[in-house]
């Protein structure tokens, strides 16, 4: 900041004072003004200044007071004096201050910045190698068999970080989320990351948003990123958590009530007087698991819990510097919500959220009699704790408080137990305060520092596939099969402490409120409700150091190397332009039927292996997703041979064939994960068009990066009026502009024919995209 000598009338003058006092003052306010973003980029500094500058532009322009997420957006536009900014309409051109990637959507992101041609980072930008770990017999040594098994990839990503100046985050470090929320994530930041959980930083007050791949290239390249300007759901909150309930109540009432695309286009803003009575890290639980209502993030109001973390997480001097500007990082009083939710925190009770859904919301006292109805198994398999989502220091407290109380009575888990540390700082201050020590006595195993069962990575043998079966996990994603591939296993989601305790009883129908439990002697007890410290009372154990800065002097005499024959990465090749005509005669690939997620579209587990590799990740395609012609799972009739076979092979043999394609969606396709190879698979096998019901956000802007068309019937009700053998043509692309309907033609096997109009909400920007091939493509063109 600078402080300008000028006379008496100046409010800044007045306000530092005179003499000695002012040039105190002075030298404070200046030193404030240097803050670092992080202590591994101690040249980048925090600018509330220029986040304060464009948001009272943008206040004055639009002559109202602001929420707390539209400071934070529009405090970081490219242009707030000319911007249009309409909530829920209008495309915002965006400057974010960093971006993050994990190691699975690093590699596709990483080989497309490569592509780029340029030669480093505009912004500041790190690695997390937390996704490749498979859990199978325990931390230490999952670690070391994913080091091996995936040394090609993690020397890729540490040699591409080198090179072209990204933070590496070696595998071992923890999950992503984790790590951004003890080092990177600030009140006021706008940081993008490729995963969908990266809304995680909003509970330190911060506007971060999962995106895919591409969307990073065109931070780290500098180029201004684009995002529809959001509508802005408040969340108010009134009275106090207490007992048995948890942050993450609070987040599995929100999904119960708003489902899993209620948050669609929107930020989800919390506030109100409950707000104080949540930790910063239970603020985060609940931003985390946002992404499960589609909302593009969530984000908590900068207070005291936030404070306290950051002086914990040794940041105390950007907790200074945040309390200097605490009005920039609070909604203004008045400012207005396109809707609002009312949660009384004094009357929530704990809740278990599932199956198959993470909406489906019941409280603890019901789920036994819902589960019995159903026919849902009542024994509880496995319980699992930790992830992204809940992996805090309070949470392993609050779950190490009601095991010591089982022990304490001669009782360990009925159920299998495992404990996922969210990053390097928690395990190893976890086992120094004597947490992991209590939760391996009573029956748990401490896995590695990663992801693990919560994305697919569980080498799970305790029951056969198709088995029925029971789990109940802290995580935030439950879909079919997504935690152990097994479509029969019936995954809740729940607080870490809940799942601690239907671990011990061994049954879905315990409900720690009211039930009891036989003691080894005999006794009957009811467990007390946990209680554990915010943070610990000593400060964090950093635990084993497992960051790699990229080189001083800059990697351009460094070399990147991917083999031509390795099955695990591939360099890319442009995708093919437009044409310039209309797209004629597209073959139905496949009706979906139902709900169709990103796992549907591109299974995780087994295939994150292949997410450095097209080509043969694209052999997943489709694979989980339901055709409507036999209910059947992977298995398409190829329309020029008449056989069936699985989605990518008649893909495939439809794309050797010259002959483009089409898949026809339901509602919200394209849910969950931010994995862009749902969109670069497509496209590389000779896909051209979604057109569905709706679409998730992310996936949306994923395949419009790619070049795909994600179209939406202007009448729901014209899914029906699809065909499985179909030929579907796109007419109106020669006059594309952003707004305007395309119109389909629909050639049926009889002769028959429908005609109907699809919408799309591409831009300008986007359209060019689309006229170039990709993304990419269009920004080569530029260069």
């Amino acid at each position: 900041m600078e402080i300008r000598q000028c006379e008496n009338t100046n409010p800044i003058k007045l306000a530092l004072g005179q003499g000695v006092r002012r040039l105190h003052v002075s030298a404070a306010f200046n030193a404030k003004a240097k803050v670092s973003m992080s202590r591994f980029e101690p040249s980048n500094y925090v600018s509330y200044e220029k986040l304060n500058e464009n948001v009272n532009i943008v206040r004055k322009r639009l002559n109202r007071p602001l929420t707390l997420s539209e400071k934070i957006v529009y405090g970081h536009l490219d242009d707030p004096v000319g911007q249009d900014i309409a909530r829920g309409h209008t495309y915002l051109r965006l400057r974010p201050d960093r971006v993050a990637m994990q190691d699975a959507t690093a590699q596709m992101a990483m080989l497309q910045f490569i592509s780029s041609g340029l030669p480093c980072v505009a912004v500041p930008s790190t690695i997390h190698c937390d996704h490749l770990i498979e859990a199978q017999i325990g931390g230490a040594k999952d670690l070391a068999r994913a080091k091996d098994i995936n040394a090609e990839v993690y020397n890729f990503l540490a040699s591409a970080g080198a090179k072209y100046g990204v933070g590496f985050w070696k595998p071992g470090s923890g999950i992503i989320h984790q790590i951004i929320l003890e080092n990177y994530a600030y009140p006021g930041v706008l940081l993008i990351g490729t995963d969908s959980h990266t809304p995680n930083g909003g509970g330190l007050g911060s506007i971060c948003i999962g995106v895919g791949g591409a969307d990073a290239v065109d931070v780290m390249a500098g180029i201004p990123w684009e995002l529809k300007c959001p509508k802005v759901i408040g969340v108010k909150l009134t009275g106090k958590l207490s007992g048995w309930t948890s942050p993450k109540d609070v987040i599995l009432k929100v999904a119960g009530i708003l489902t899993v695309k209620g948050g669609t286009g929107a930020i989800v803003e919390y506030h109100g007087p409950g707000v104080d009575s949540i930790s910063c890290t239970g603020m985060a639980t609940i931003c985390n698991m946002g992404a499960e209502i589609g909302a593009t993030t969530s984000v908590f109001p900068y207070n005291h819990r936030m404070k306290t973390y950051l002086e914990k997480t040794g940041r105390g001097d950007i907790a200074s510097l945040a309390d200097h500007y605490a009005d920039l990082l609070v909604p203004d009083p008045g400012c207005e919500y396109d809707s609002i939710v009312e949660i009384n925190l004094d009357e929530l009770k704990p809740h278990i959220n599932g199956p198959f859904t993470p909406d489906l919301a019941h409280p603890m006292a019901d789920i036994g009699a819902t589960a019995a109805k159903n026919g849902w198994p009542l024994e509880v398999k496995v319980g699992l704790i930790g992830s992204c989502t809940n992996s805090s220091y309070e949470d392993m407290g609050r779950s190490a408080s009601v095991a010591k109380q089982a022990l304490d009575k001669g009782l360990k888990c009925k159920a299998a137990f495992t404990i996922t540390p969210g990053s390097e700082q928690i395990r190893a201050t976890i086992e120094r305060d004597g947490y992991s020590k209590i939760l391996g006595d009573v029956g748990g195993m401490v896995l590695a520092n990663a992801c693990g069962p919560c994305i697919g990575q569980w080498d799970r043998r305790d029951v056969k596939k198709g088995e029925k079966n029971t789990i109940v996990t802290s995580y935030n994603r439950n879909f079919t099969a997504r935690n152990d591939a097994n479509p029969a296993t019936h995954a809740f989601v729940a607080s870490p402490e809940i799942v601690t305790a239907l671990a011990i009883a061994g049954t879905l129908d315990f409900n720690p409120e009211v039930d009891y439990l036989t003691a080894a002697n005999g006794e009957k007890f009811k467990l007390e409700p946990p209680s554990a410290d915010e943070l610990p009372k000593l400060d964090f154990d950093p635990g084993q150091d497992t960051y790699q800065h990229p080189p001083a002097e800059g990697g351009s005499k460094l070399r990147v190397d991917v083999s031509p024959t390795s099955t695990r990465l591939q360099l890319l090749e442009p995708f093919d332009k437009w044409a310039g005509g209309d797209l004629e005669d597209l073959q139905v690939l496949i009706k979906v039927k139902g709900k169709c997620t990103t796992d549907h579209i591109s299974a995780a587990g087994p295939w994150l292996k292949f997410r450095g590799h097209l080509d043969n990740i694209s052999n997943n395609m489709l694979i989980g997703a339901v055709n409507i012609e036999n209910d059947g799972i992977n298995k398409i009739k190829n329309q020029l041979t008449g056989e069936y076979g699985g989605v990518p092979d008649v893909a495939r043999h439809y794309k050797a064939n010259g002959l483009s394609w089409v898949v026809v969606g339901d509602d919200n396709y394209g849910e969950g994960s931010s994995r862009e190879h749902a969109a670069l698979e497509p496209r590389h096998l000779g896909g051209r068009c979604i057109i569905v019901k709706s679409f998730a956000r992310i996936h949306e802007t994923n395949l419009k990066k790619q070049g795909m068309l994600p179209l939406t019937f202007q009448i729901p009700a014209d899914y029906d009026k699809i065909r499985p053998d179909d030929k579907i043509s796109i007419k109106g692309l020669a006059n594309f502009t952003p707004g305007k309907p395309l119109s389909a033609v629909v050639k049926h096997s009889d002769g028959s024919k429908d005609d109907f109009q699809l919408n799309h909400t591409f831009n300008e920007t986007q359209i060019e995209w689309f006229q170039a091939g990709s993304a990419l493509n269009r920004m080569k063109e530029l260069q």
